[in-house]
């Protein structure tokens, strides 16, 4: 299955225990040029508040169980210069 379709039919969860505002992919799923090796770029925006080390770690887990696959997982408001915009136009958001 898709992965953002996955976290699409999982995303009260997500809200809910890891306090995500919102959450996307990006990088070579979007783009469909992944691999089964390949990794899923995944941004999220935390609510106020609620961006913790436990709740970035939790979700980073999470959604490798929810996926089955190795996730990168960044914070939007700390993306690199570099890359910001590349992402923020490649993501799709759930």
């Amino acid at each position: 299955m898709n992965p953002l379709t996955r976290i699409r039919q999982n995303l009260r969860t997500i809200r809910e225990r890891y306090g995500v505002a919102r959450i996307g992919i990006f990088g070579s799923v979007v783009r469909a040029e992944d691999t089964p090796a390949s990794d899923i770029d995944v941004i999220v925006e935390f609510r106020e508040g609620e961006e913790t080390f436990d709740h970035f770690m939790d979700l980073k887990f999470y959604l490798e169980d929810l996926l089955g696959r190795r996730t990168d997982l960044v914070i939007a408001d700390t993306l690199k210069p570099r890359i910001r915009d590349t992402v923020l136009r490649e993501v799709v958001y759930a």
